[in-house]
């Protein structure tokens, strides 16, 4: 199933958990699922692909308005958001028995599998992804700014403390066991919805990738209050007159605000390394060394003689 609803069940399913609403919501579920499949004429509008998709979520919205509880609308309108409107009907199915199956076993069971092996990296963040839409959903913007800025502090706590990273990236410690080393690390010092975020990461994502998982995190914060996550290594302080100076020019760039996230790296000699989605520009003096290096070492090889063993160069003359 697709991974990114995987993750938006998971977190309504613990929020359903908490209210005891789980088999009713399967109920509800398991309704709508048989209501699209009878109905012909409801069939054909929510699996026409030319159909836009904010259309087909219309439809389904008005349709369930005050006949189902909150939650349930929720994932009905993500499914429609995310599958594939030929796979939509066999999404509402597949929804309604992983909340038959959480309602039974409990939240932690349903689609939760060892699927490291097999699941890929694109698919395991988007299932993260999913996780974090639903969480967003529920925090104020204030909040969005605070969760971004506690994540990118935790992603930097982990990439920095090898034993940490090694306890966070083991896929042989149980999950349990790993999302307790956070729990005991963040205490009562970030926000609920941190917390939740930081423990999915272990969870639905890729243990060997756990700090890009909650890189990945930041930048689904920082878009979902409408801004973009500009990555920023600096071989010394960034003062404030370059941050508002930089943040400008790759507002500019990327046609949205832009959050700075900046790390001093004094390897890098001089200059700065941006990062904003795929685009990476290099303005490190490392990275100028490294191209004159380069250079050096093409002009020094066109210039020997070719087939001298020794790498002589030629006489004048």
């Amino acid at each position: 199933m697709n991974p990114a609803l995987q993750g938006y069940l998971a977190a309504m399913e613990e929020s359903l958990a908490s209210a005891g609403a789980l088999g009713d919501a399967a109920s509800e579920l398991q309704s709508v699922a048989e209501l699209v499949t009878t109905n012909n004429e409801l069939e054909l509008a929510i699996n026409d692909g030319s159909v836009p998709v904010s259309a087909r979520r219309s439809v389904l919205d008005d349709l369930l308005d005050g006949k189902v509880r909150p939650e349930v609308r929720s994932l009905i309108h993500q499914a429609v958001t995310v599958v594939p409107a030929s796979d939509l009907e066999a999404a509402f199915h597949w929804l309604a028995s992983q909340m038959r199956i959480a309602a039974e076993h409990g939240p932690s069971v349903a689609g939760e599998t060892d699927d490291e092996a097999t699941l890929g990296r694109l698919a395991s963040r988007n299932r993260v992804s999913g996780y974090a839409a639903a969480v967003f959903e529920g925090v104020t913007t204030a909040e969005l700014e605070e969760i971004e800025d506690q994540l990118f502090r935790f992603a930097r706590t982990v990439e920095n403390s090898r034993p940490l990273r090694h306890a966070l990236g083991d896929r042989d410690l149980p999950v349990a066991l790993r999302q307790q080393v956070i729990a005991d690390l963040f205490g009562d010092q970030v926000l609920p919805a941190t917390q939740r975020l930081a423990a999915y990461a272990v969870r639905g994502g890729r243990a060997r990738d756990i700090v890009a998982t909650l890189d990945a995190l930041v930048v689904d914060a920082a878009r979902a209050r409408g801004w973009r996550v500009a990555r920023v290594q600096s071989a010394k302080v960034v003062d404030d007159a370059q941050r508002q100076g930089l943040s400008e020019a790759l507002a500019r760039l990327a046609g949205n605000p832009v959050e700075l996230q900046v790390t001093i790296d004094p390897k890098l000699l001089g200059g700065v390394v941006v990062q904003v989605g795929d685009l990476l520009v290099d303005g490190s003096a490392r990275h100028r060394l490294n191209e004159l290096k380069e250079h050096l070492l093409v002009s020094e090889a066109a210039y020997r003689i070719p087939g001298s063993p020794e790498g002589r160069e030629p006489a004048d003359g």
